[in-house]
C-alpha cells in the first residue's frame, strides 16, 4: 500500500508539539512549547482533517481495488500479502497518530482529535465554526464506515478519550455504523443553517454547504446499500438531495508541484518518473476493457509499447516471448488459468496478473502507465515509432516528469456514476437495473472523456466519437437485457468495477455482498488461501493496546456480509 499523501504546501496543522532544548518557567498555564487545542487556528485544523481524509481514501481504495482485480495485487498468498501493517496509516489518520500526512514528521494529529479540538474552539469562541465541525464529522463518519467495511470492527465508544480509556476496546460493526450515521445527522443539522466557512479553505466544494449535504447523503446511500436498508436508500433517492450529476462529484483535486512536498496524484508520482513506471496495471481490467472495446481504455491506460511478449501487437502480429522482461511469457498457463489471460494482454497493455509476485525486470519504459484519468497522466494516442532493442516492439514516447496533465488529477470518492450503479444494485427489477446501468455508463464515460483535455500534447483524434460511445452503451445494455442468471450479473458487475477505476473502494463491498463478477481472474497461486473477508487489525494498535489480540486469519465477516463462510464464497476464489 502506498504511503501518501503529499501535502499541499500551504497547509500545516495546528496542534503540533514543537521541540525545544529547554523551557523557561514563566508561571504560565500552558507551556510555551505546547500549543493547546484552543489556541490553534481552526482553518488550519480543518485543512489537516481534509488532507488526512484524502489520504485515507487513496489507501482504502488501493487495497480494495487490488483485491477485486481493478488494480494489480502482488502476492500469491492473501494472508502474507495483507499484513497487520496494511491499515496502520488509515487507522491512525482516523483517530490520532503520526500518519496524518505521511512524509511530514511534525504532523501527528488525526481526524477525531482534530474534530474534538474544533468543538472545543467553537465552544469557547464567539465565532461560529459549525462549518468546520460539520465537515470534520462527515469525514470522520465516512472513515468509520470504511474501517468497519475493512475490519468488521472499529473504535467509537471509548475512542478519543485517552485519560479514561487509554486502551479503547473495539465496538461491533453495527454499533460503529449507527454512530457514523448519527455523526452524519449531526453534520446535516449544522449545515442546514448554511454556516460561514469563516475563511477556511474547502478543498472539495469551495464552501458550498448544499453540495456537502449531497455528499453526506451519498455517504448514507453507500452505507444503506451495504446493510440492505432499501427504505432508507429509496427515501434519499426520492428527495433528489444526493450526488446525481458530475458537477456535484465528491472528489479531491491534486496539483502539479514536483517539489517536496509534492501535491501530484500519487499514481502519477509513482509512474511518471525518470526511471519509468512503477506499479503495474491490472491485466484483468485491461483485458476486459480491450475485449469490450471500452471507450474509456485510452484514458485509463497509457501504453509505452505496441505489444507485450507472448501476446499480439496492435497490428495483429505475434510478439515473441522475452525472458528478460516477462519471464512468464515462456510458461504454459496452469490448469486453474484456463480461459483467462495468464501473462500477457494483447495490443501493448503491459501489466501483471492477480498475485504474480515475480521480481522487477527492466520494464519501466515498456509497461502500461496510469493514463489521463484520473491521475492526469498521458492520453494514449498510439504514438508507436521507435523499436525497443530488447523486445523488438515499437515504443511510444516514454513517461517522464511533467508529462500529460502533470498529475493534476483527482481522487474519486463518490461520483454520480457510482451512485447510478448503487441505484441499480438496490433495484428490484431488471428494467430499473438496466436504466441505472445505462445512466451510470453515460455519467462515467462523459466524465472520463473530459480529462482528455488535460494532456495538451495528445492527439485527441484518437478519442472515441459520440456515435462510438452511444453504440458501446447500447450494446452493453442490450447484452444485459438479453442475458440471464450469472451472465446478467457479470455484465452489471464488470461495468461497475470498470467505472470504479481510480476510486475502487466499493468494489470490495459489492464483491463480498454478491460474489460477482465470477469472471475475475484467479490468483497466480492455485491455492492462495481464503479470499479476505476482512483484514488484520492494524498492528500498531494491537501492539499498543493490551485489550486487543491480532487475528490469525482473514475470514472474519463484516456484519452485513451474510454469505457462506470462506473458502466457499466468493465462488470465483
Amino acid at each position: 500500500m502506498k504511503n501518501i499523501f503529499k501535502p499541499i504546501t500551504l497547509v500545516l496543522l495546528a496542534g503540533i508539539s514543537f521541540m525545544a532544548c529547554e523551557t523557561t518557567d514563566l508561571d504560565l498555564t500552558i507551556s510555551p512549547n505546547e500549543l493547546a487545542p484552543t489556541q490553534s487556528d481552526p482553518n488550519l485544523i480543518l485543512n489537516a482533517v481534509q488532507l488526512a481524509y484524502a489520504s485515507n481514501q487513496d489507501d482504502f481504495g488501493d487495497v480494495a481495488a487490488q483485491l477485486t482485480r481493478v488494480e494489480y495485487f502482488g502476492s500469491r498468498n492473501y494472508f502474507n500479502g495483507l499484513p497487520g501493517t496494511t491499515l496502520n496509516a488509515p487507522w491512525a489518520r482516523t483517530y490520532s497518530s503520526d500518519f496524518t500526512i505521511p512524509g511530514n514528521g511534525n504532523v501527528d494529529v488525526g481526524i477525531l482529535t482534530n474534530l474534538q479540538a474544533l468543538e472545543l474552539i467553537d465552544a469557547e469562541s464567539d465565532v461560529d465554526y459549525s462549518f468546520h465541525i460539520a465537515l470534520a464529522k462527515i469525514m470522520y463518519a465516512h472513515s468509520l464506515f470504511q474501517l468497519v467495511d475493512m475490519l468488521g470492527v472499529a473504535a467509537v465508544t471509548e475512542a478519543g478519550n485517552p485519560t479514561e480509556f487509554p486502551a479503547p476496546t473495539l465496538d461491533s460493526g453495527e454499533e460503529v455504523y449507527a454512530a457514523a450515521f448519527a455523526l452524519l445527522n449531526e453534520a446535516e443539522a449544522l449545515l442546514a443553517a448554511d454556516p460561514s466557512p469563516q475563511g477556511a479553505i474547502d478543498m472539495f466544494y469551495g464552501g458550498d454547504t448544499s453540495k456537502w449535504i449531497k455528499a453526506l447523503n451519498s455517504i448514507k446511500l453507500r452505507s444503506y446499500k451495504n446493510t440492505g436498508n432499501k427504505a432508507a436508500f429509496d427515501a434519499i433517492i426520492a428527495s433528489g438531495d444526493y450526488i446525481a450529476s458530475a458537477e456535484d462529484d465528491f472528489q479531491f483535486k491534486y496539483g502539479v508541484s514536483e517539489l517536496q512536498p509534492s501535491d501530484r496524484h500519487p499514481d502519477y508520482e509513482a509512474s511518471y518518473t525518470p526511471t519509468g513506471v512503477g506499479p503495474y496495471r491490472s491485466n484483468w481490467l485491461m483485458n476486459l476493457m480491450l475485449q469490450n472495446d471500452d471507450p474509456r481504455i485510452r484514458y485509463y491506460f497509457y501504453r509505452q509499447a505496441n505489444g507485450t511478449p507472448g501476446a499480439i501487437d496492435v497490428d495483429g502480429a505475434a510478439v515473441p516471448p522475452n525472458e528478460e522482461t516477462i519471464s512468464c511469457s515462456f510458461f504454459t498457463p496452469p490448469a486453474h488459468y484456463d480461459g483467462f489471460v495468464y501473462c500477457s494482454v494483447d495490443n501493448g497493455y503491459w501489466g501483471r496478473s492477480h498475485g504474480n509476485d515475480e521480481g522487477g525486470p527492466p520494464d519501466g519504459f515498456l509497461k502500461a502507465a496510469p493514463g489521463v484519468y484520473p491521475a492526469a497522466g498521458r492520453f494514449d494516442d498510439s504514438q508507436f515509432d521507435d523499436v525497443d532493442a530488447t523486445t523488438g516492439v515499437l515504443l511510444a514516447p516514454g513517461v517522464g516528469l511533467g508529462q500529460g496533465g502533470g498529475g493534476a488529477g483527482i481522487e474519486p470518492i463518490i461520483l454520480s456514476s457510482y451512485v447510478q450503479f448503487w441505484i441499480g444494485e438496490m433495484a428490484t427489477n431488471d428494467a430499473d437495473r438496466a436504466d441505472a446501468l445505462q445512466a451510470g455508463l453515460e455519467e462515467s464515460i462523459a466524465k472520463v472523456q473530459s480529462f482528455g483535455a488535460l494532456d495538451g500534447s495528445a492527439d485527441l483524434s484518437f478519442e472515441p466519437t459520440e456515435t462510438e460511445v452511444a453504440d458501446y452503451i447500447d450494446d452493453i445494455v442490450t447484452a444485459f437485457n438479453d442475458a440471464t442468471g450469472d451472465d446478467k450479473e457479470n455484465i452489471f458487475a464488470e461495468q461497475y468495477f470498470t467505472t470504479l477505476y481510480g476510486g475502487g473502494f466499493e468494489s470490495y463491498n459489492y464483491y463480498r455482498k454478491t460474489g460477482f463478477p465470477t469472471t475475475v481472474a484467479p490468483n497466480w497461486e492455485p491455492d492462495p488461501g481464503p479470499f479476505p473477508r476482512t483484514l488484520l487489525l492494524p498492528q500498531n494498535e494491537v501492539l499498543n493496546n493490551p485489550n486487543l489480540q491480532q487475528r490469525s486469519d482473514l475470514t472474519t465477516q463484516v456484519f452485513w456480509d451474510n454469505n457462506a463462510a470462506s473458502p466457499t464464497f466468493p465462488p470465483a476464489n
